[in-house]
């Protein structure tokens, strides 16, 4: 399938050939979901801790005795009951993993890059024009262009670090490198843009 490719100031100056068995399939919106859950389960640091009533400082004595003051038994000051007592069923330190298999990983990208291509929220430049040092009010400028929306996502390559560097200040904007392809920010966003090295290259990757 063909798909149209843009200088920075949004005329087309060619086509590029792409898989359509990437960018051409029917999107599978369940495989997309469990792809983006387990990356948001792995995501989790699982560190919340908590103190049990045993691990709490102090509660060494019982604050009053048995019986003869009518008040209620207490044991320790400590006890959950208690103001700065232990937590009952209080989280703890906790691993959390979820597999995925990888055709279905590059199922999900494959449905996520086909749903923009149909719904015309794919934008292919052929690069941003900063070449010499990273100029965030160019990218910009370029992105402005572009017609692009308000929140949209830029892929790049590895390659284009000044580019880089200029598109990730933007407001709204959340950039991805074909190195590092992240399924949550490719679909948080109304838009794609891509570059077009960075376009190929998602080509040839998921190709194999």
């Amino acid at each position: 399938m063909k798909v149209k490719v843009v200088n920075p100031s949004g005329k087309k100056v060619e086509d590029i050939e792409l898989n359509e068995a990437i960018f051409g399939i029917k999107p599978n919106e369940h495989v997309v979901h469990q792809v983006v859950t387990a990356q948001l389960t792995n995501s989790r640091k699982g560190s919340a801790s908590t103190k049990n009533r045993s691990a709490v400082r102090g509660g060494g004595a019982k604050p009053w005795r048995q019986k003869g003051t009518g008040r209620a038994r207490a044991g320790s000051n400590r006890s959950p009951l208690w103001v700065g007592g232990g937590t009952v069923f209080g989280p703890h330190p906790k691993k959390y993993r979820a597999k995925v298999n990888k055709k279905v990983k590059r199922l999900a990208f494959k449905s996520v890059f086909s749903s923009r291509v149909q719904s015309g929220n794919l934008i292919v430049v052929s690069d941003f024009g900063i070449k010499k040092k990273p100029e965030t009010k160019k990218a910009a400028k370029v992105l402005k262009k572009l017609k692009a929306p308000e929140s949209v996502t830029v892929l790049l390559s590895k390659e284009e670090k000044l580019t880089y560097l200029s598109v990730r200040n933007i407001s709204g904007v959340s950039v991805v490198t074909t190195t590092s392809l992240n399924l949550g920010k490719l679909l948080s966003n109304q838009a794609i843009v891509a570059t077009k090295p960075a376009l190929l290259e998602v080509n040839e990757v998921l190709s194999k």
